[in-house]
């Protein structure tokens, strides 16, 4: 195991380029499956979920080819039609590979997926859609048959769950007839998997909507595809220079993905400058907690998109700590994320645990170096942040790994920003 030596207490300026989405490329991994021709996919991060889906591809005999951020795959064969547990428990979307499987071979067994522990994620809309769509299975063995293929159907899933939007699509893709998602997920990632699709051959209407309309083709080809930029580690770095005080520029960014984030650190009193291809986050400002009108404590909730990420709360969280006033934190998605928050306690944050899902932070308070531990991958980047808000003591944070799932070349990016961190292992 690694862990980060992390002295703070500086202002972090500079320029950093943005990543390729982390949750566009495992499922556009996933997606390579459904055709026996070359898929190639371009700005793919070197993180370690990805990693872990190539094992995967590798398990199953597909020809992968991997140089820089280039991604060549080619499932001209499938040698299995199970996955080992020791493969699924380490990403979550491994669960992804069930529909291209199916629509190759008729058949799959696998286990229950890995991820992050910050509480219950269903897989409830993935068995509702895959039943729609006329799939037999097994929910305590994990077992899936579709001999006759895929069915089109209308679905309407009970909650916008980006998994399971991103699973069935894949599956309705290469469906008989036409299947019509609604209350779908659309996030920018998900987007951006249909428009691969799209390059394979898919006919898929209303992208960026949460109704999708999906003509099914017998047989989908090849493509190429440049991922698009991770907009949560976009936000994770400027949330990072707004709680040091410092300056910085992203480039490679989408505007359109940061509508809702703007309108946030406006309520924390800060000015983004969105351009067509790069952010910029002017030094010299003061963080400082915007109140609702009649002076009603703020509150800021996640919710599905286009509403505030719920990845990003908890590098939001940090931020409060640095700025001046109270903010209640309604962690609406999932009911651990916010446990992370003891760390925070620990480096002097004034937190108030209201319940699982709520969260008081009152600021702006100096925080300490301690040794902390990263319990899942957005924790991990907001305990960083942390980390490099307090003073010349030390800091460590520990489980170094869980952020590498994430974050590519964190010290690099971070090292270029003028942070003083170094990697150690044991």
């Amino acid at each position: 195991m690694s862990r980060f030596v992390i002295r703070g207490g500086k202002p972090l300026t500079g320029e950093i380029t943005a990543s390729g989405n982390k949750n566009a490329v495992l499922p556009m991994i996933a997606a390579a499956l459904l055709t026996d021709q070359e898929v190639v996919l371009e700005n793919v991060p070197a993180i370690r979920d990805v990693d872990g889906m190539l094992e995967i591809l590798d398990y199953l005999g597909v020809s992968v080819a991997r140089e820089g951020g280039t991604l060549r795959i080619r499932a001209a064969e499938l040698q299995h039609d199970e996955l080992p547990w020791e493969l699924c428990e380490v990403v979550r979307t491994s669960f992804l590979m069930v529909a291209p499987l199916l629509a190759r071979l008729g058949r799959v067994k696998v286990s229950p997926p890995g991820g992050d522990g910050i509480g219950r994620r269903r897989l409830d809309a993935h068995f509702y859609g895959l039943r729609q769509l006329g799939v037999q299975l097994d929910e305590e063995e994990f077992e899936f048959r579709a001999p006759s293929g895929f069915k089109g159907r209308i679905l309407f899933f009970d909650e916008p769950s980006v998994t399971a939007t991103e699973h069935i699509l894949m599956a309705a893709a290469v469906a008989d007839g036409t299947t019509i998602l609604r209350n779908a997920a659309s996030e920018p990632h998900v987007q951006d998997l249909a428009r691969l699709l799209g390059a394979m051959g898919a006919r898929i209407e209303g992208i960026g909507t949460d109704t999708l309309t999906v003509h099914g083709v017998p047989k989908l080809g090849g493509a190429r595809h440049r991922i698009v930029s991770d907009h949560i580690e976009v936000s994770s770095y400027l949330a990072l220079a707004a709680a040091t005080g410092g300056e910085i520029t992203v480039r490679d960014t989408v505007r359109g993905h940061y509508w809702m984030t703007r309108r946030v650190f406006e309520r924390f009193g800060l000015e983004l400058d969105l351009h067509s291809d790069r952010i910029h986050l002017a030094g010299g400002q003061t963080p400082r907690i915007q109140s609702d009108t009649g002076g009603v404590m703020p509150r800021l909730d996640d919710g599905p998109w286009p509403q505030f990420p719920s990845d990003l709360m908890s590098t939001m969280v940090v931020l409060a700590t640095q700025s001046e006033g109270t903010l209640l934190f309604f962690e609406k998605m999932f009911e651990s994320r916010m446990y992370f928050v003891d760390p925070l306690v620990q480096m002097g944050a004034n937190i108030v645990v209201c319940d699982p899902h709520r969260v008081i932070v009152s600021g702006r308070t100096p925080l300490r170096g301690q040794t902390v531990r990263s319990p899942d991958i957005r924790a991990g980047m907001a305990l960083i942040v942390a980390a490099l808000c307090a003073g010349r003591r030390a800091s460590v944070v520990q489980n170094a790994e869980i952020i590498d799932r994430g974050y590519e070349k964190l010290e690099e990016k971070l090292q270029a920003l003028g942070a003083d961190i170094r990697r150690e292992d044991g």
